[in-house]
């Protein structure tokens, strides 16, 4: 065997390179190894003191998912087969293809390091605190968790939010800037409808106001050019910064400025006119339009289909023609068909209103939809998804908030208002004041965040649900980010989310770090992803991609189907992480969350 790398990897573990070294067949190679992996399994849980403290759970861990990957079920699945890859690699490596790529060897390093109790992860020295007990004990104790806090501090100190004084005085500057391009007076700007009046689609107006990479007015124009959406409101344009760099502003711009891959694979799925288009398949869930129904006693209902802005990753991408699309509200008509086939299901208990963006509605069709479905007795909570307050807070006006607030009725209704703040950069005064409006009539506002390479670096999203909690709004969901092609680019993997939740959150305050984590399973709905108990790892592909399985929601209710998803690799996305400048030591972990 020529290939030095496999052969590193291979010595890690003598009893696995015997067995895979040998003539045998492949089916008694897979026989030999579940052997071999369940001795390892029986020697972890028998307390062997061969392992160092804690590496015990690496092992356990690490054997389950070996043990999967090469299951006959986990190859028909997955459609490929981990083990004969590995024997062909190792055994026939000329006629191996394709080729495997750094990414695959990342995986099966860490992979038999975890098997064979050599993950390396835990080399600093038991805490002194364990030999003693009482005060003393409590005193060590107090001053670990003192060290923990300060370095988590040292990461968090590195993201900037709008509330900081010098974010306040550049955005400040944005907008005298902006006012004066558009000839506008500070009234105008307190107006919502001009901001949407004035909503900037083309990269000239944009380039004026900030300055843009050569790959950003490429991309805005071809998805000008391709009837791609694409809209900033003036105010989020002011959240950016003038110069280029990117070194604050840089989730901020990610949200809105597509790259030139998305452009490119959107642009081929329509052109292919592919059903998966509609990634959550929201017409197979949808009864009647307008409505679309994933679990027993809850409906999303959908009166418009466009935003005053446009997110990249958005999940209806598809379904959006153009920001200013006149065929983009719901007609009459069929909002009265949707809102009385809720009325006829008699089980429905909850109604989400979301789009597009509700908030681009008046306020006094905003008010009569909520009447209407107040006024359905078995309607006890209505939740209205907006992102307005972040990217339009102007929109959020008293008058707004007391039409929708006076169906808030404590004991018989809630109103409850869902954002999306996806970095704490996007916090600001006028945002914080928008969701005060809300408070203060007695509804909660809520956060569900995207979990993108752009909020993913150590403590970055814990920063951000704990500036979100001094606002008042609650960190309510972290989704992962949809694994549709065009978003590529956006995509953490699964192993990351599962790593901040796990060794970031935990250090957070319980009302900063507590949210659901979830991955929204297309026609199914979300999936908990904080156990191995709701997913499991199928197989690692030859460029380093994990395939999941995803059980669903209702799995111990009712039979239904699981749902396989191919990953991004961890290689990959830590090397983008690399070239930002972040140490990978900081992420040495993540390859043992499975």
């Amino acid at each position: 065997m020529s290939n030095k790398r496999l052969e590193r990897i291979l010595d890690i573990s003598p009893e696995l390179k015997t067995i895979l070294l040998s003539t045998d067949s492949l089916e008694n190679k897979k026989d030999y190894i579940r052997g071999y992996l369940s001795q390892m399994l029986i020697s972890a849980f028998e307390d062997d003191r061969q392992l160092p403290p804690l590496e015990w759970i690496l092992v356990t861990d690490a054997v389950k998912t070996f043990k999967s990957l090469i299951s006959a079920r986990s190859e028909r699945l997955s459609g490929f087969s981990f083990l004969g890859y590995l024997d062909d690699l190792i055994h026939r490596p000329e006629q191996v293809k394709p080729k495997p790529q750094k990414g695959f060897y990342a995986e099966v390093e860490a992979l038999f390091r975890g098997v064979a109790g050599k993950a390396g992860i835990y080399k600093e020295k038991a805490p002194s605190f364990i030999k003693y007990s009482g005060e003393r004990a409590a005193k060590l104790r107090s001053a670990d968790l003192s060290r923990m806090a300060a370095k988590a501090e040292e990461f968090m100190e590195h993201y900037p939010c709008g509330l900081d004084e010098d974010a306040v005085r550049r955005r400040y500057r944005n907008k005298q800037r902006i006012l004066e391009y558009f000839n506008a007076t500070g009234f105008e700007w307190d107006d919502w409808k001009w901001h949407v009046k004035h909503i900037i689609r083309d990269e000239k107006i944009l380039g004026d106001l900030v300055q843009l990479t050569d790959e950003e007015k490429q991309a805005i124009a071809l998805a000008r050019e391709r009837r791609i959406p694409f809209g900033i409101t003036p105010y989020y344009a002011s959240l950016m910064d003038e110069k280029e760099d990117r070194k604050r502003d840089y989730a901020v711009r990610a949200q809105v400025i597509p790259p030139l891959n998305y452009i490119e694979k959107l642009w081929e799925a329509r052109q292919r006119s592919e059903a998966s288009m509609d990634f959550m398949l929201e017409n197979d869930t949808s009864p009647i339009e307008g409505i679309t129904r994933r679990y027993p006693m809850i409906v999303i209902l959908k009166p418009i289909l466009t935003c005053p802005q446009i997110c990249v990753y958005c999940q209806r991408n598809w379904e959006i023609e153009d920001v200013y699309s006149q065929t983009a509200a719901l007609s009459q008509k069929k909002l009265e068909r949707a809102i009385q086939w809720i009325a006829d299901t008699p089980e429905i208990r909850e109604v989400l209103v979301t789009g597009g963006d509700p908030f681009l509605l008046s306020n006094s069709r905003i008010e009569n939809l909520l009447f209407r479905l107040s006024s359905i007795k078995h309607i006890e909570r209505i939740r209205i998804g907006t992102r307005t307050p972040v990217t339009l807070p102007q929109r959020i006006t008293e008058s707004l908030a007391r039409d929708i607030g006076h169906f808030h009725e404590p004991g018989k209704r809630e109103i409850t208002v869902i954002t999306h703040f996806e970095h704490p950069y996007e916090i600001t005064p006028n945002a914080m004041e928008a969701v005060q409006k809300i408070r203060r009539l007695g509804m909660s506002v809520k956060n569900q965040m995207v979990f993108t390479t752009f909020n993913s670096r150590k403590f970055e999203a814990a920063v951000l649900r704990h500036k979100l909690s001094l606002i008042g709004v609650s960190p309510y969901y972290t989704f992962n980010t949809k694994g549709k092609e065009e978003t590529e680019d956006y995509r953490v993997p699964l192993a990351r989310l599962l790593q901040e939740r796990a060794e970031e959150a935990r250090l957070m305050p319980g009302t900063v770090r507590t949210d659901g984590v979830v991955f929204n399973v297309p026609g199914l709905g979300k999936n908990d992803i904080t156990a191995m108990q709701h997913h499991s790892v199928l197989s690692i592909l030859p460029n380093g991609r994990r395939v999941y399985e995803f059980h669903p929601w209702e799995k111990k209710l009712s039979l239904a189907d699981t749902y396989v998803y191919t990953d991004v690799s961890i290689y990959d996305y830590l090397q983008k992480l690399k070239a930002w400048g972040e140490n990978l030591n900081d992420y040495k972990t993540i390859w043992y969350y499975y």
